[in-house]
């Protein structure tokens, strides 16, 4: 999508007549979603409404998760566009959404891009976790650390990370580690487990033979 466009979208979501120049992400996210994502970026900064909008787009994911019939009306193709306009504005004004989290809904229902919705949101979150010097980092363990294991651990990551960051630390378990740690953080990849020492201790020594 050219320049022309992404400021177009901006536009349909802003409420301002100031809307005529993209105020870009903090980081880059590609594909439709990252589009539509980026122009919502830019209209919600200009209104300073970032974490309202944030907020209010991770309820509605929310509430998409928990209603299978609200996941149908989005998702469903078979359904009129203009209902689905419609509804996204009768929401709109009876409810305290803001201004430009129900444009960037009523602007998606009538492209026919509904189904992108998740997508959108999830790349919205990024952009916002990099907003706020957010560094996200996902340590895979054998076992489940518990509490002091993790202070511990997000302290050490600290280091790795500018001043002005934090970490966004996500821990998971996967019991084939065997035992140490695989670390991602940003574009970093560490595997420091024990499964893949042994793996390499392996082919070195059905090399050798």
């Amino acid at each position: 999508m050219s320049l022309m466009k992404t400021n177009m979208l901006v536009r349909s979501l802003s409420t301002s007549s100031a809307a005529t120049q993209l105020v870009k992400p903090p980081v880059q996210v590609f594909g439709l979603e990252g589009r539509y994502a980026s122009a919502l970026y830019s209209a919600a900064s200009k209104k300073k409404t970032l974490d309202t909008v944030e907020k209010e787009l991770k309820q509605f994911q929310e509430a998409i998760k928990a209603d299978a019939k609200l996941k149908e009306f989005l998702m469903n193709p078979t359904i009129k566009r203009s209902l689905k306009v419609e509804a996204f504005k009768n929401l709109s004004s009876k409810t305290s959404m803001s201004p430009t989290t129900g444009n960037l809904m009523g602007l998606m229902a009538e492209n026919g891009r509904l189904k992108n919705l998740d997508g959108v949101i999830n790349a919205f979150k990024i952009m916002m976790s990099a907003h706020r010097g957010e560094v996200n980092c996902e340590v895979i363990t054998a076992k489940p650390l518990d509490q002091t294991q993790k202070q511990n651990l997000e302290s050490a990551l600290k280091k790795f990370v500018k001043s002005n960051e934090s970490i966004l630390l996500t821990t998971k378990v996967d019991p084939s580690l065997i035992g140490g740690m695989v670390v991602s953080i940003a574009d970093k990849y560490v595997d420091m487990s024990i499964a893949s020492k042994v793996k390499k201790y392996t082919e070195v020594i059905s090399a050798a033979v």
